[in-house]
């Protein structure tokens, strides 16, 4: 991370500033929460995405890549508050999250005006086509959820619609920041859509990761079994029960269902995960889905800049935390 930090250092710390101004508001209460919002941002992984894939087709970036990183970490951020009302999560980066400092109510207009800030900076500036792009990612965000949501409340997820679920849920935001990155010193749909594919094969490799920190693939100081007590299907237990014998996927679909909160159950079936090959089989399908990225990503001539999105992609299944 720290060499693609040097890469592109100049940029982001340009980036942290003009993201800072794009959230200012003349009403106290809301900058307040927007400083606090700041000053507690993530890895910035999805801006870093943005400004390399700029950097591939143009080596000077311009202002409608610091407007598309900008669009694409308000959208990002907007849904991030959102989510953390839907799930009553008191706590995001390991901080208070905004509703449970400020309420539920609160919160959702804190990320409506978020979004809104995001379609202002692209309109106000006649950035249609990165607009088009980003909000093809919403809508697929939004799809992803529900669908997951409905499927959860029948566990009875199937390989192929996880696959599609985190596709939408994950994958589609940060097949879109690379797009809109792509199109902001290219202007090329060529470019364009070849790296929107590029960050469609690392954003499923990138939730896959995730959803094996659930099941303790890394000693990460987070608890364990949370997707379990949410009744989340993920790849691990979809392969387990798979191919569980009847008696056995019964039990587990039982303990999902019945016994979720039950922390001795949830081990017991983080176990039976373990011991059936489920975690195996998961990072395989992690790495297919890097090594898909990497290939696309070969297919562009060979670059410092390249070299560093290689980094970026590896640090996305390699990371720790």
């Amino acid at each position: 991370m720290e060499e693609i930090k040097q890469l592109i250092g100049k940029e982001l710390q340009d980036f942290e500033g003009k993201f800072a101004d794009a959230v200012k508001s003349d009403v106290p209460l809301l900058d307040r929460i927007m400083h606090y919002i700041v000053k507690r941002k993530g890895k910035q992984i999805r801006p870093m995405f943005v400004i390399l894939s700029a950097r591939l087709f143009n080596d000077s970036i311009n202002e409608d890549t610091y407007r598309a990183a900008a669009l694409v970490e308000l959208l990002h951020t907007a849904t991030l508050v959102h989510d953390d009302v839907v799930d009553d999560s008191l706590e995001r980066r390991g901080f208070f999250s905004v509703n449970a400092l400020w309420k539920n109510k609160i919160a959702v207009l804190v990320g409506d005006y978020l979004l809104t800030k995001g379609l202002l900076l692209s309109l106000n500036n006649n950035d249609y086509r990165t607009l088009q792009i980003l909000s093809m990612a919403v809508k697929e965000m939004s799809e992803g959820e529900l669908l997951q949501i409905e499927k959860t409340r029948r566990l009875d997820i199937k390989e192929d619609i996880y696959f599609e679920i985190i596709r939408r849920k994950t994958a589609s935001l940060l097949a879109s920041a690379c797009a809109a990155g792509a199109w902001s010193t290219s202007a090329s749909e060529d470019h364009t859509e070849k790296m929107r594919l590029f960050g469609e094969k690392v954003g499923i490799a990138f939730q896959i990761k995730d959803d094996l920190f659930d099941y303790g693939a890394a000693n990460i100081g987070k608890p364990t079994g949370i997707d379990i007590r949410e009744k989340k299907m993920t790849l691990p237990l979809i392969y387990t029960l798979q191919h569980a014998p009847r008696e056995q996927k019964r039990y587990i679909i039982n303990i999902v269902r019945n016994h979720n909160k039950d922390k001795d159950k949830v081990n017991e079936v983080i176990e039976m995960v373990k011991e059936s090959g489920g975690i195996a089989y998961t990072q395989q399908k992690m790495l297919e889905y890097r090594d898909e990225a990497l290939t696309i990503l070969h297919q562009l001539p060979g670059s410092e800049v390249r070299s560093g999105l290689e980094s970026l992609v590896r640090f996305t299944t390699d990371r720790k935390f």
